[in-house]
């Protein structure tokens, strides 16, 4: 009787020697007569067990880790193929309560099912909710968008339901379904994640949209930092070919590959590049849902978003709003980086607090110093002081306090950190990576550093300048590229100006 056992593929656990890990499972069941199969999952998000290795049994699915290669002929002895007892055995994978406080939607097939098998996933449930998607008219499905409460988690938080509806009553030819994978906020990696761990959830929601706003066509615009990502995604295509196809409204997905720039994942930057120009922002109006693509009406959303929408479909629009709270419904993957003890991914219904997300599941800081600054949102989010660790996840409760949760990044800074030096990064970051089309950005970002390398040899009189200078580029700036660059130079100066001393 063969044995299956799960080892990720994921591009995490590879950087921790998960493929050694495999091929010496290979190797020692082969030595020992044994009949495997060997399933190369995507990561659970757990990154400090990583590699972290599971075997099918009768009772379910048993979690070994971190395993190293050196570990697998101790793990072999002790009938870890049976779920024996051994000193890297976590118990059962369900029970583990970092998973078990989760309430995972978009990505609760990941770690699960083998990314590579159309017929896993729909083994798993998945292909449910573009099966009945494709009985409703177009604007029905829309109005369940709608209905659902599902907002952009790409940043902007934008009600998706309301870009649908734009594309779906402009009048075109040709239609396009975009989905910016170009994931390059600072301590994210949830895209990547769902892109390796469980791409056909993908390639549901852009199908969905297809029939939502009748375009046949979609693109997946992926950063070049991301090989595995992009391979997986191939090949699922290519499996989900006749899937797709199969049913009214013909869609097919092609990925294209950025080239590593920041402002590309700017929607209209990224259809500059798409095109096979030189990434910079446009100008809105007109907007993309009118004027997208190669000038066509044009859907843009990010991968959450559209992993989220089969859900919507599959369990009914009225149980996904029924989870989170106010105005943000449903679920956000959060994903704790930076000097945490536990990082991963948490995917959570919005309504928890920060401080939760910090210590129930990050454990605090990895170095045991107290945890001193936040920054949620990417490298144009605002630090958030300890006296705000109370906020709630929610996207209103941010924007009260001058904060985005954007697409769900936490990085994390005990008291040792330097907070002149952050806002320091945050200009020289927007300077290295701005696209040059607008002056306050261009400019503004480069004598933002001078100026804080003014305030840092003494010069205080330099603070209004750069408040200053902050606000001019807040409302100049053509994108957000530089509109938030503020956000996190602001922040610094306002919670923690004795470091600007």
């Amino acid at each position: 009787m063969s044995i299956t056992i799960y080892v990720p593929a994921d591009a995490a656990a590879l950087a921790l020697g998960a493929d050694a890990v495999a091929a010496a499972i290979t190797r020692e069941a082969a030595r020992r007569g044994m009949d495997i199969r060997l399933v190369r999952n995507g990561s659970r998000g757990m990154f400090w067990l990583e590699p972290l290795v599971e075997v099918a049994t009768a009772r379910g699915r048993m979690a070994y880790g971190p395993v190293a290669a050196g570990d697998v002929c101790g793990l072999f002895d002790a009938d870890f193929a049976g779920g024996g007892v051994h000193p890297l055995l976590l118990g059962f994978t369900e029970d583990l309560s970092w998973l078990r406080q989760q309430r995972r939607l978009a990505c609760r097939r990941i770690g699960v099912i083998d990314p590579r098998s159309l017929a896993d996933y729909k083994a798993h449930g998945g292909g449910e909710g573009l099966r009945r998607s494709r009985s409703l008219a177009p604007a029905e499905i829309v109005s369940a968008v709608t209905a659902s409460g599902l907002r952009g988690r790409g940043g902007a938080a934008f009600p998706t339901g309301i870009k649908w509806k734009t594309v779906l009553d402009t009048a075109a030819s040709q239609k396009y379904i975009v989905c910016n994978a170009d994931e390059g906020d600072s301590g994210t990696f949830s895209d990547r994640l769902l892109m390796e761990g469980d791409p056909f959830q993908l390639l549901e929601g852009m199908a969905i949209a297809g029939l939502a706003v009748g375009a046949t066509q979609g693109y997946i615009y992926v950063r070049s930092e991301y090989p595995h990502a992009i391979e997986a995604l191939n090949r699922a295509i290519e499996g989900a070919r006749d899937w797709l196809g199969n049913g009214p409204g013909k869609f097919t997905i092609e990925v294209r590959k950025g080239a590593g720039s920041y402002v590309c994942g700017e929607e209209t930057a990224m259809l500059e590049s798409i095109e096979g120009r030189r990434g910079i922002v446009r100008a809105k109006p007109p907007l993309p849902a009118i004027s997208g693509l190669f000038g066509q009406p044009t859907v843009i959303n990010n991968v959450i978003t559209f992993a989220s929408v089969p859900d919507i479909f599959a369990q009914g629009a009225d149980i996904y709003s029924g989870m989170g709270c106010n105005r943000s419904r449903g679920t956000l993957p959060f994903q704790l980086a930076g000097n945490i003890r536990f990082g991963g991914l948490v995917e959570v219904p919005f309504g928890l607090k920060l401080r939760d997300l910090l210590y129930d599941f990050g454990g605090g800081s990895r170095s045991g110093r107290p945890l001193r600054a936040v920054q949620v949102g990417g490298p144009l989010g605002a630090y958030l002081p300890e006296s705000q660790f109370n906020t709630v996840l929610d996207y209103e409760a941010f924007a009260a306090i001058g904060a985005g949760l954007g697409h769900g990044g936490i990085v994390a800074f005990d008291d040792t950190v330097d907070m002149a030096k952050q806002a320091r990064y945050a200009m020289k970051f927007c300077a290295i990576e701005s696209c040059g089309k607008c002056t306050p950005c261009r400019i503004g970002s480069t004598r933002g550093v001078e100026v804080i390398d003014r305030i840092g040899a003494g010069q205080a009189g330099q603070i209004a300048l750069l408040r200053e200078l902050c606000d001019t580029m807040t409302h100049g700036s053509l994108c957000a590229m530089g509109s938030m660059t503020p956000y996190p130079v602001l922040s610094a100066l306002n919670h923690f100006p004795e470091d600007f001393a």
